[in-house]
């Protein structure tokens, strides 16, 4: 596990393109941590890293944001998934092996998460703009 401290949005973006650098393309990369803790941010430093320049935003209420640059990526939002029928009807499963995956809230769906998936857990530091990556699955 690697442990990265941001301190700041933009450095969530960084470490975002950090990450990109790393990707072949079918990755499924969980996001875990509560409401403000920066996971579109990551997620859009992720995009810009894969050739995304603007436009990245959370897929709250689309529930998935598809973006086109070196690969595909589809950024999900699973704040509302509660049930198996609810994660089914995202078309969650068919988007898997199909591009990059970016899970907010992957807290929901933890057990439906592909083995080999890149977990981020994102928690407080000790100022307000502070945030500690815990990731699993990728070597930083």
């Amino acid at each position: 596990m690697s442990r990265i401290i941001s301190k700041s949005p933009e450095n969530t973006e960084i470490l975002g393109e950090k990450i990109a650098d790393k990707l072949r393309g079918n990755e499924v990369i969980a996001l875990f941590g509560g409401l403000g803790m920066g996971k579109t941010a990551f997620t859009r430093g992720l995009c810009r890293g894969l050739g995304v320049n603007d436009g990245v935003s959370s897929p709250t209420f689309a529930l998935v944001n598809e973006y086109s640059g070196k690969y595909n990526i589809y950024h999900f939002d699973m704040y509302r998934v509660n049930t198996w029928d609810d994660l089914y009807s995202t078309g969650f499963f068919d988007f898997i092996d199909n591009g990059v995956l970016v899970i907010e809230w992957s807290e929901n769906i933890e057990g439906a998460l592909p083995d080999g998936s890149i977990k981020i857990t994102i928690t407080k530091g000790q100022d307000d703009n502070e945030r500690i990556f815990d990731i699993e699955g990728l070597e930083i």
